[in-house]
């Protein structure tokens, strides 16, 4: 899944040659990128369900930059692609299956599951150091295959 760098500093993410439309900033070299699934200024419920993520840029302890990345309908099993792709070092999550865990952990993403609210006051907990991942990770519909997230940051 490469990324093409365009005109103006911004990525470009595609997967398989299949352009999925999907634009970022281009990460500067302090820069962290955290990315919380996005649900009308919420964190969303559920990981690979989501249909956008709000994605920060933060440099020297504070937000300089957020965009709205649209997943375009891509599931589960692509999203921890598109997050590395584009740069991402945590994410923000509420609920998220065990397959999708490993999948952010081989892609080298911090997880942060449990955390429900806010999109915006969960990043600044994150930044503040005091974000509360709560105990509700669970995702049901795997009728307890997987073991979720727990309300910890992981990696």
């Amino acid at each position: 899944m490469p990324a093409r760098f365009q005109g103006g500093g911004h990525i470009t993410i595609d997967m398989d040659g299949k352009d999925l439309g999907i634009e970022l900033r281009s990460k500067g070299e302090k820069t962290m990128r955290v990315a919380v699934t996005y649900d009308n200024g919420n964190v969303f419920g559920h990981f690979g369900r989501t249909q956008q993520f709000k994605v920060y840029d933060i440099e020297d302890g504070n937000v300089i930059s957020s965009d709205i990345l649209d997943t375009n309908g891509e599931g589960c099993g692509a999203l921890a692609g598109i997050l590395k792709t584009a740069g991402v070092d945590t994410l923000i999550c509420g609920g998220i299956g065990g397959g999708a865990q490993m999948a952010l952990e081989a892609a080298g993403i911090r997880l942060c599951a449990g955390v429900s609210g806010s999109t915006d006051e969960a990043v600044k907990a994150l930044i503040a150091g005091t974000l509360d991942a709560g105990t509700e990770a669970n995702c049901d519909h795997h009728d307890g295959e997987y073991k979720c997230g727990h309300g910890r940051c992981q990696g």
